[in-house]
Order: structure tokens, then C-alpha cells, then sequence
């Protein structure tokens, strides 16, 4: 068995990092959930994965010169609102696991506070949460705020560097673009003691191609199909 992981939600089906998209992949009965975050100019963590608003929205500019109340005003393709992390915290909780990946720069300690917060006041387990980041800043600060959260290291340069990254921040995963995969390097990781989740894959035939390597879980916009 692997674990079913949604792709910035189910965005297969949904607009990506929506709280729409956050409840479709509920609605399939995903393992878990990943999504990005950044913080916003007042100091919110904010789901959304581009570094800027061009892509989504008809308002350009980085997603970290805007307010939480300006964002608010600004609509991902003409219908749907950016969410805070809180706010998908309030829906996911007690139905998966999250995967929060530490998009923009200067996240982790602003999402390090929410996640914190809310364990303390619902009593919700650290191990419900997986950490990632391609940035090695990022996870470093993470791990230094906290040994309780479990952490991934992001890559889709080397497998190899992910190991060794992962070991110093003691890492329970190691997250890899489906085309490093080996048997190998899987191996390799699995014998140290790393999980694998494998991004992002939606076509049936890749799909079924990684099962044959020794990994955890796959991450899809389509979660459906895995």
C-alpha cells in the first residue's frame, strides 16, 4: 500500500492550494494532503504555491508585498480566496495528515507558531504534520524551533544530497521527483531508516512504474489514481 497524497490539494479536480481543492482531496479519501506557504506583508501564513501573484490572479506583484486583508480582495482565477493555513487546519483535522511545504523565504518560524499553537489548543499530534522544503534555510530554522514535527527534504536534483541533508536534520523523509528514482538510491534510503514520497506523478503508466521502487507514498493532482 502507498500513501495517497494530493497535490496542493486535489488540483486535478480543483483550483490549486483553494480550500476547495483542500476538500475534494478529503472528499477521495486521501492519506494525506500537500500544500505550500508563504507569509503574507502582515505576518500570516498563507496557502499558495507561486512566489507571485501572476499566474493565478489578475493582480501582479510578489505574494509577500500584500497584506492578509489586500489578499482578501484578490480572487485565484476570478472565483476562489487565498486561504490561511488556519483555515485549512480547521477543515483537515482529524481526516489526514498534512504535508506543509515551506514555500517562501522566512516561513518556517511563522508556520512553526500556527502549527504550535494549534497542537496546544486542540491537543492534535505533531506526527499529523510532515514538514518540506526545497530550501535548506528553511528546514535548518524548522528543525531548530522544534523536534517534535517530522521533517522532509525536497529535491529534484539528487537523491544522494537529499540523504545527506536529511540525516543532519534528522529527517524522517526524503521527498524526490519521480525521475531520480532507482532502485538504488531507494534502497539506499530506506536501509538509513528515510520514508519516500515521490512527486508529482498523474499519468497511470508513471504511476504504476514508481510502485515497483521501495517508496511510501506518491503525490498526484489526481490522488484518486494512485
Amino acid at each position: 500500500m502507498f500513501y495517497k497524497i494530493a497535490h496542493r490539494g486535489a488540483s486535478g479536480y480543483e483550483v490549486e492550494n483553494t480550500l476547495e481543492s483542500i476538500q475534494k482531496a478529503i472528499d477521495l479519501g486521501v492519506d494525506g494532503i500537500e500544500l505550500d506557504v508563504h507569509v503574507c506583508a502582515s505576518g500570516e501564513v498563507v496557502v499558495f504555491h507561486d512566489f507571485t501573484l501572476d499566474r493565478l490572479t489578475n493582480t501582479i506583484g510578489p505574494i509577500t508585498n500584500f497584506t492578509f486583508k489586500e489578499l482578501q480582495e484578490i480572487k485565484v482565477k476570478n472565483t476562489y480566496s487565498i486561504p490561511l493555513l488556519t483555515q485549512v487546519l480547521a477543515i483537515t483535522k482529524n481526516k489526514c495528515w498534512l504535508n506543509i511545504e515551506l514555500k517562501g523565504m522566512h516561513s518556517a518560524e511563522a508556520t512553526h507558531i500556527v502549527l504550535e499553537q494549534f497542537c496546544n489548543e486542540t491537543n492534535y499530534s505533531e506526527s499529523n504534520f510532515l514538514i518540506s522544503s526545497f530550501q535548506i534555510d528553511e528546514l535548518n530554522t524548522f528543525s531548530q524551533l522544534s523536534n517534535k514535527f517530522p521533517l522532509a527534504v525536497l529535491t529534484q536534483a539528487s537523491i544522494e544530497q537529499a540523504i545527506d541533508f536529511g540525516k543532519q536534520i534528522n529527517a524522517k523523509a526524503i521527498h524526490p521527483h519521480f525521475s531520480l528514482l532507482t532502485e538504488e538510491s531507494c534502497n539506499k534510503a530506506k536501509k538509513i531508516g528515510f520514508e519516500i514520497n515521490t512527486w508529482t506523478l498523474n499519468d497511470k503508466v508513471d504511476i504504476e512504474h514508481v510502485k515497483r521502487f521501495s517508496i511510501d507514498g506518491i503525490i498526484s493532482d489526481f490522488p484518486d489514481r494512485i
